[in-house]
């Protein structure tokens, strides 16, 4: 799929919230028995309860570390927002699912007062067992600051949906 084309690119996550990357293992994220698509519109009674989180690869003895973080698309003036961490779970296996893994930083849904947030899963590779932990805070949550703080590289998957208010009507308004 072209760059300019990439879901992740039109929606920002790359660029935003990741630097690009290629996707290696696949994730499948669904609330209920709704799957997130890149894009897709929930609303927050969708997603009051954490979703299921199914991640790929071939090797047990393969370990994931998936945070969801979740915050404004844009400010004024174009200024971006600084995430808040909703979620980290680490020492996930391959081929296994989230509640697989060590949940450090419990779930906490989005809720949005206004405007249009992105929530986003971001999956990445851990060097080994027991190498990654949670941080101090929710607030300011940057990803590429926490993947560089545990060595984790670039994220192996990305999956994201955006979410707005429950009498939200969606779109920008003019």
């Amino acid at each position: 799929m072209p760059r300019d084309r990439d879901p992740l690119v039109v929606g920002r996550v790359v660029g935003d919230i990741v630097d690009p990357f290629t996707r290696s293992i696949a994730l499948r994220v669904s609330y209920t028995s709704r799957e997130v698509n890149n894009g897709c519109e929930l609303k927050p009674s969708q997603v009051a309860i954490q979703p299921r989180v199914d991640i790929g690869g071939e090797d047990l003895r393969t370990f994931f570390t998936l945070f969801y973080q979740t915050g404004p698309k844009l400010l004024t003036y174009n200024t971006l927002s600084l995430d808040i961490l909703s979620r980290l779970v680490t020492d996930i296996p391959a081929t296994t699912g989230a509640s697989f893994g060590q949940e450090v930083v419990c779930y906490e849904s989005p809720r949005p007062s206004m405007g249009i947030h992105r929530f986003a899963f971001v999956l990445f590779r851990q060097l080994g067992r027991q190498t990654v932990y949670a941080p101090g805070w929710r607030q300011n949550f940057n990803t590429r600051d926490f993947a560089e703080l545990y060595n984790l590289g670039l994220p192996v998957a990305v999956v994201y949906f955006n979410c707005q208010r429950e009498s939200g009507s969606g779109g920008r308004r003019r």
